[in-house]
């Protein structure tokens, strides 16, 4: 994952929480998403979670697998951030956390982090809606946009935490406006149908991807030498090619060794991942 020495780590260098951190390489259009990340001395970072997402895919993470958030959903998209309500409008539900769960989900989350036996208690992905009945006049200007976009939009449950906590993005340009927020009482959102929702008994199964082939076009190189990694594969939401290439698109990509080198082909969809791997000799 191209993460930046100098990323932000969500709460700050010295956070205790779960200290996210989040890139988006808006060249490429990938977001990468580290859960409990730390840099290291030499720039690298290490993580106990991570996920990427193809942004230019209709994707999801395999049944039953996490991500950077609880629920197995990306967290970038979900966040309440100043630019969107500035331009007036803001086209995307929010994330939002509640203290108990149970362990099911609804879709789009893949995953659960249930910590009651509750029957009562939600499933991560449960959609809340601002209902349309709900005052918003007392509220000024850019808070109206955010409740507009609940209504319209709604929250997702993404992650066990606060009670009713919407996340957003840091800045300084904010100012007091949204403690406002804190007035809007549970009891003006509704729940969305849910349908369906699965458990550990009932969560949907199926094939992974099948890795036809995965050649190089030399099997020896000089130290630096520029090696062509091509594959096939069908049933596949997403690939990875590691080290060095990391999620790419197509179905080739270039790396230049520098020692011989073991790359992996990991191709990904709903139901599960396949690997592959071939070697690259460098004398």
């Amino acid at each position: 994952m191209p993460v930046p020495a100098n990323a932000p780590v969500e709460g700050g260098a010295a956070s205790t929480g779960d200290r996210h951190v989040l890139v988006l390489n808006n060249a490429n259009c990938f977001l990468y998403e580290l859960y409990n990340a730390s840099p290291n001395a030499d720039g690298s970072w290490n993580a106990d979670s991570t996920a990427v997402w193809d942004l230019l895919a209709d994707e999801q993470r395999p049944y039953t697998w996490t991500s950077a958030d609880a629920a197995g959903l990306p967290i970038f998209p979900g966040l309440v951030r100043y630019d969107e309500v500035a331009s007036g409008e803001i086209k995307h539900a929010f994330r939002f956390t509640l203290p108990r769960t149970r362990a099911a989900f609804t879709p789009p989350a893949s995953h659960w982090a249930g910590n009651t036996s509750d029957p009562s208690a939600p499933p991560m992905g449960m959609r809340l809606r601002l209902k349309a009945s709900y005052a918003t006049s007392s509220f000024s200007a850019q808070m109206q946009v955010i409740l507009t976009a609940m209504k319209k939009y709604g929250l997702i449950l993404a992650d066990n935490g606060s009670s009713l906590y919407v996340t957003g993005v840091s800045d300084s340009r904010w100012g007091s406006d949204l403690d406002s927020l804190k007035t809007v009482p549970s009891s003006a959102f509704e729940v969305v149908q849910m349908d369906p929702v699965y458990t550990s008994a009932d969560y949907p199964t199926g094939s992974p991807p099948v890795i036809g082939s995965f050649t190089s076009s030399v099997s020896h190189v000089a130290s630096g030498g520029s090696v062509t990694l091509s594959w096939s594969v069908s049933n596949s939401q997403y690939v990875i090619v590691s080290p060095g290439a990391g999620a790419v698109r197509g179905t080739s990509v270039s790396v230049s060794p520098t020692a011989t080198t073991i790359y992996t082909l990991y191709a990904t969809n709903q139901f599960g991942r396949t690997t592959s791997a071939l070697t690259v000799s460098v004398p």
